[in-house]
């Protein structure tokens, strides 16, 4: 029931490593024509393009630092100068930054995560939802986190505050938008083993949390590409909106 993918455009923001590096394969396994937003890694981005050309889809690279004022809006005029229209924006594009503790935040250690995680995902959103209009409905999928409903661990309050945003922004603009045939759903993933803990997290700290979660293992990056193939596809997911879909193992239920 994916064929309906097949030729259709996305754009996928810090598409080329860890989670959106997997969704954009994905992408291109059912020969989409995928915009493969990076900042550094230019080998993994190339890695990533010639899979998706190898898989029947298109790729377009495009590397920018997306927390410039502009940046966002500039990604998805050139994904629709390029393949004449947009049909999906993965904002995937964010991070923790560092672990601060509360007595150590500042305003611009703030300014940093929230630049990152929020105000580039709201630029994103405004100008794919301006080119979904135009040709008729689309889907935005906006990468959320399990934290956004635990709260994180210590020294990522600021970070776990911004993925809360991101689910309820998520919910709030389902509303808005479906009169345009724009659905808006997040993938909320838990403890996925990417390069994010392996900078973040200490190698016990993620065993414990191993420990912790029923399917006894940490997630992929390959485990959060499906629920996004999923939410792209009309034909699997048209009557779906408004929803934060976890992708945890477990980890956390409710």
């Amino acid at each position: 029931m994916l064929e309906d993918l097949a030729g259709r455009v996305a754009l996928v923001t810090g598409g080329a490593t860890g989670i959106g590096g997997a969704i954009s394969r994905a992408f291109g396994g059912v020969r989409m024509k995928v915009a493969v937003h990076y900042l550094a890694g230019e080998t993994e981005a190339r890695e990533v393009a010639a899979a998706i050309q190898a898989a029947g889809g298109e790729a377009l690279l495009l590397a920018r630092d997306i927390t410039q004022a502009g940046a966002a809006e500039a990604l998805v005029a050139e994904t629709v100068a390029h393949f004449g229209r947009l049909d999906v924006l993965v904002n995937n594009a964010g991070g923790l930054v560092a672990r601060k503790l509360l007595a150590e935040l500042d305003d611009a250690f703030y300014d940093r995560v929230l630049d990152l995680n929020v105000r580039s995902l709201v630029h994103a959103t405004q100008a794919a939802a301006a080119a979904m209009r135009r040709s008729g409905g689309g889907s935005i999928i906006n990468v959320s986190s399990i934290s956004a409903r635990t709260g994180g661990s210590p020294g990522s309050s600021v970070y776990s505050s911004a993925k809360a945003f991101v689910s309820t922004f998520s919910r709030s603009l389902a509303r808005e938008l479906a009169p345009d045939r724009i659905r808006v759903n997040a993938l909320s993933p838990g403890t996925i083993d990417t390069a994010f803990h392996q900078r973040h997290s200490t190698p016990e700290k993620l065993e414990a949390t191993r420990k912790g979660i029923p399917l006894a293992r940490l997630g992929t990056a390959e485990d959060c590409a499906g629920t996004a193939l999923y939410l792209a596809s009309e034909a699997m997911s048209g009557y779906v909106t408004g929803q934060v879909i976890e992708v945890n193992g477990g980890q956390f239920m409710g």
